[in-house]
């Protein structure tokens, strides 16, 4: 049987996968694009998104946004299918670019690192990108459906369920990323009873998106039958052709074995789930990276005393020039094998979910 779509409102998606955004240059126009092409939704990462181009430094806040528009013009180039961007609510500069997004007619914005509390009233009038949060709680998503509510008028389009075997920055307590009782499998069905008591701004249930450590057809039709509306993944893209990061940060993806995944302190004061390097051995013996930070990209971190510029590590990743960053991944990135393209991951996908469902799993 066919993968069943994923509706968001008026937004009608063919597969019920969403392709997680993962910043620095990660996923951009050309993995976002083969995704929206294959019939997921395509998702830009904001995070960093003009390191690289001139005047980055001096004038940090224009050249994002042109690099975003710049981003998104070149995905709508290749593919008619749904776009999504990335937004950390923690960027200094997120109004700005979610009005970007917005303004270029994405088909929709995914928020976490922080609750998008504001997000309503970057929306202008008539614009119907589907506005969605990143939660990894219950409460959270309650909270979000209340103060909207009270502020604006509407709730959340969707939601997006991240649970701690996520890549990159994570909404939890360091102690609380091995409990059971933070799993996904627990929050999944925590989420949704909680938005149970609110409707979408379409008057329908709203829908819950599970994401973090979801790796197989079998793990989607697993968070289907808990009652997600969909799945969003982001290390299984990482190794497709199309990821737009050098082939030397897909390859350790390839080369990690499992206990060279593990947690990291981020200099944003969050965890963070990340491939061990020698990179990162160094700033754990205490070794400061010099450096020099002349923007200020994130609220919560001090670049008086960060041990290194965690933007400037992941882009160098992103490059190929490991020794000088980290890669961040899910738990699950030791499983992969090999790298495909977005139409291949897609159809082994939908061939895992077909296996399953006949399986009776």
């Amino acid at each position: 049987m066919a993968f069943p779509s994923l509706s968001i409102g008026d937004l009608k998606v063919k597969t019920p996968i969403i392709q997680g955004g993962m910043g620095v240059g990660i996923s951009l126009s050309g993995l976002a694009s083969a995704v929206a092409a294959a019939g997921g939704i395509g998702v830009i990462a904001a995070a960093g998104i003009g390191m690289g181009r001139p005047g980055y430094a001096t004038d940090f806040v224009r050249t994002n946004n042109d690099a975003l528009r710049d981003e998104i013009r070149a995905a709508r180039a290749k593919s008619d299918g749904p776009l999504g961007v990335n937004i950390m609510v923690a960027l200094t500069n997120y109004a700005e670019l979610v009005s970007t997004a917005m303004r270029e007619g994405v088909e929709a914005v995914i928020s976490g690192a922080g609750l998008p509390l504001d997000m309503p009233s970057l929306l202008p009038e008539g614009c119907r990108t589907k506005l969605i949060p990143i939660v990894s709680s219950a409460r959270a998503a309650a909270i979000l459906c209340r103060k909207w509510l009270s502020r604006f008028g509407r709730t959340p389009d969707a939601f997006v369920v991240e649970g701690p075997m996520a890549g990159g920055h994570l909404g939890f307590k360091p102690e609380d990323i091995l409990d059971s009782g933070h799993s996904l499998e627990t929050v999944v069905p925590q989420v949704i009873e909680a938005v149970g008591a609110y409707r979408g701004p379409d008057g329908k249930p709203i829908p819950v998106i599970a994401a973090g450590g979801v790796y197989t057809g079998a793990d989607i039709l697993k968070y289907l039958r808990m009652g997600a509306a969909g799945v969003q993944m982001g290390t299984r893209f990482v190794a497709t052709d199309e990821c737009d990061a050098d082939m030397a940060f897909k390859q350790t993806y390839i080369d990690a074995r499992e206990e060279d995944i593990a947690i990291i302190k981020s200099p944003v004061g969050l965890p963070g789930r990340a491939i061990i390097n020698n990179f990162i051995r160094a700033v754990q013996r205490g070794e400061k990276i010099p450096k020099v930070c002349p923007f200020n990209c994130t609220h919560n971190c001090d670049g008086t005393t960060a041990p290194y510029c965690i933007m400037l590590a992941l882009m160098n990743a992103k490059k190929g020039l490991l020794d000088h960053g980290f890669a961040f991944a899910g738990q699950n990135a030791w499983r992969v094998q090999e790298i495909v393209s977005v139409k291949r991951l897609m159809e082994s996908l939908e061939a895992e979910y077909d296996a399953a469902v006949a399986a009776g799993a």
